[in-house]
């Protein structure tokens, strides 16, 4: 066969399977695990980066699968320390959902394209560094529809 027209085939597969499948960000056993305790929203004068939810809009209902998009930004000089970024799913015991959004994390936010979360309510916390240590943490809230 023509080298030409198999990298066709193949470039061809690859970017229609990359793109067609959702991913399960929240397992079914997750969400029915107890809700963590004791979690404190704290806020207060910070230079850490900007960590602001652009979508799903903050508590509104979506629908699975959904894009989850949030957006990071430095302060000054500063850059984003993307070893820093820690995504949690506050359960007892609290669900480390970083390792699953590994791909879709960049300087610029996170951008998890087609996630599969199961119908409730779900509370996450995405913590942020910069270069100089700052932190900020976002509390969201995904309210997604049966």
């Amino acid at each position: 066969m023509n080298p030409i027209k198999l990298a066709l085939i193949f470039f061809n597969c690859f970017l229609f399977s990359t793109t067609i499948s959702a991913a399960q960000l929240i397992s079914l056993n997750e969400a029915a695990l107890p809700p963590a305790t004791n979690i404190t929203a704290t806020r207060g004068i910070s230079r850490g980066p900007v960590v602001k939810l652009e979508f799903p809009n903050a508590d509104a209902q979506v629908v699975a699968p959904f894009d989850l998009k949030v957006r990071f930004e430095a302060r000054g000089e500063a850059k984003i320390d993307l070893d820093s970024v820690k995504v949690l799913y506050l359960k007892s015991p609290f669900v480390d959902l970083t390792p699953r959004l590994k791909n879709a994390i960049s300087a610029n936010g996170i951008d998890f394209v087609k996630a599969e979360v199961p119908p409730g309510s779900h509370l996450i916390r995405i913590s942020v560094k910069d270069s100089e240590g700052r932190e900020t943490n976002l509390l969201l809230t995904l309210v997604v529809a049966k």
